[in-house]
């Protein structure tokens, strides 16, 4: 968690609150900076925390 709340340009502090939800609407910018240190796209991100159907994957499997 050290690794990756430095790299993303935030204190491991800020990264713990976000995941335990004691920050409920981190800024976009801390958003973006967590997941390009952890690999993922804002796409990816999106998709998990969207209500929206994940349509690539209803067509895939029908």
């Amino acid at each position: 968690m050290l690794d990756t709340a430095l790299a993303a340009g935030i204190s491991p502090e800020t990264l713990r609150k976000i995941e335990t939800g004691r920050i409920a609407t981190p800024a976009f910018s801390t958003i973006a900076s967590v997941a390009g240190v952890v690999g993922l796209s804002l796409d990816a991100v999106w998709a998990e925390v969207s209500c929206e159907p994940d349509l690539a994957g209803t067509a895939a499997a029908g």
